[in-house]
């Protein structure tokens, strides 16, 4: 393989892919309804071995976004973060105008592995930023303690086989974040034949 092999337009598919980048920051407007729907069913295209469907969303905006703070808090509170921590948790949410909290729900299948439901799952947050996208939004994939602290999937009323895989936080871009196509990595870094 030898050559740069040149870019599609941004706006085609593939260049949709070659630009995806995070957004850290973002305000409203979020997604509509109707916007929403159509990022949700972009999310049901995932690869999904048997159709199992083992993920579910939490979507906070508005007075929803008060609700996941304070349930983020009141975890906070109860897994003994510090002060600074327990203030910032309860505006974590206002980041943006709509947070999607990606929950991997496991089926019970013989056939499906859990690794392979939450892999599903987990590909689902990446559909869904890569529609907002399309649509014209930013978003940020977060994770950090709260994906993993049970307390707060019990604020979430998730269950006890269920794992959150991403706080997904979709908006209006604040500014055009711009990647230089140089600053991308070489994908034969990363390449190895067998």
């Amino acid at each position: 393989m030898g050559g740069m092999t040149p870019l599609p337009a941004p706006d085609s598919a593939l260049g949709l892919l070659l630009n995806r980048r995070s957004c850290h920051s973002v305000r409203a407007p979020g997604p509509d309804d109707a916007e929403l729907e159509l990022i949700l069913r972009a999310a049901l295209r995932v690869p999904d071995f048997q159709r199992l469907r083992p993920y579910r969303f939490l979507a906070a905006r508005d007075e929803g976004l008060d609700r996941l703070g304070q349930a983020m808090q009141r975890a906070a509170v109860a897994a003994g973060k510090s002060a600074a921590v327990i203030e910032r948790s309860l505006r974590m949410p206002h980041r943006a105008p709509l947070v999607i909290t990606v929950v991997a729900s496991p089926q019970p299948s013989t056939v499906v592995p859990l690794l392979d439901q939450q892999l599903c799952a987990a590909c689902t947050v990446l559909t869904l930023q890569l529609a907002a996208r399309a649509l014209g939004y930013g978003g940020l994939w977060r994770s950090g303690w709260l994906m993993y602290d049970r307390g707060f999937h019990r604020e979430l009323e998730l269950g006890e086989d269920e794992q959150i895989v991403g706080f997904l936080y979709l908006g209006t871009p604040q500014h055009a974040e711009e990647t230089p196509h140089e600053a991308v990595q070489d994908p034969h870094d990363v390449l190895h034949w067998i």
